[in-house]
């Protein structure tokens, strides 16, 4: 059984992917941080449904922190199956974005990333097999009014990610991105009404948390072995 760990795994998208990964057979770390409780809950579920979880709480942008937590994981068995997918936003025109709001967005999910991906590899490339999935956006690929920060994240994950499959695409571990569009989340429910998701998006509907899960979990799978240091969109042919 392998151990997967998924930050920022107790919100929707990344509570799909905690259950899908869980469902193929492997172990799942839950992470939080500013929610602990959900996690706790979603992980409860897992083992409900008869898979195995746990959690981990910690702030990624705390280098010493997560370094800690990372450690008392390791210190049981390698992470071979990583899926980066905190983040948070901070939307306003860059005229108008405070330095906290810019470096808040950064910080997340782009230094975050670092955080936790590093201390990882090397167990990780012991065993001759891993999975990166990071969490992408589709703003990262064709920019957002308001969101240069989020969109710079997440466009410097993706390049870090293409970077990464490079030096590890030698021992078995492969590191791809995905970028979803509009999936239905409560906080998309909330920007996006019906008519405006018709207009933007061609199939005319918002993703799921689900559909973002399967993707991950094939990249995650020994089916997507010679599948790496790519940028897969999933966004209802939006872009």
């Amino acid at each position: 059984m392998k151990h997967a760990l998924v930050t920022g795994g107790s919100g929707e998208i990344g509570a799909a992917i905690c259950r899908k990964l869980a469902r193929a057979g492997h172990h799942v770390i839950v992470h939080a941080h500013l929610h602990p409780e959900l996690a706790q809950e979603i992980a409860a579920k897992i083992r409900e449904e008869g898979g195995s979880a746990e959690t981990s709480t910690f702030d990624v942008v705390d280098a010493v922190a997560t370094g800690v937590a990372l450690g008392q994981l390791l210190a049981r068995a390698p992470i071979q199956i990583l899926v980066n997918n905190a983040g948070v936003t901070a939307d306003v025109p860059l005229a108008g974005m405070s330095q906290e709001q810019w470096h808040s967005v950064i910080d997340v999910g782009l230094n975050g990333f670092f955080n936790v991906t590093q201390p990882l590899l090397l167990p990780m490339i012991r065993t001759r097999w891993g999975r990166i999935v990071n969490i992408a956006s589709v703003s990262a690929l064709a920019g957002n009014r308001g969101q240069a920060n989020y969109a710079a994240a997440k466009a410097g994950l993706i390049a870090a990610g293409k970077s990464l499959a490079i030096e590890v695409a030698r021992r078995g571990v492969t590191v791809n991105s995905v970028a979803p569009g509009i999936i239905a989340t409560a906080t998309t429910e909330a920007v996006f009404d019906a008519d405006t998701i018709k207009r933007l998006v061609p199939m005319q509907r918002a993703g799921t948390a689900q559909e973002v899960a399967q993707l991950v979990a094939f990249l995650a799978s020994d089916a997507a072995a010679y599948i790496s240091g790519q940028c897969v969109s999933i966004n209802g042919a939006i872009y």
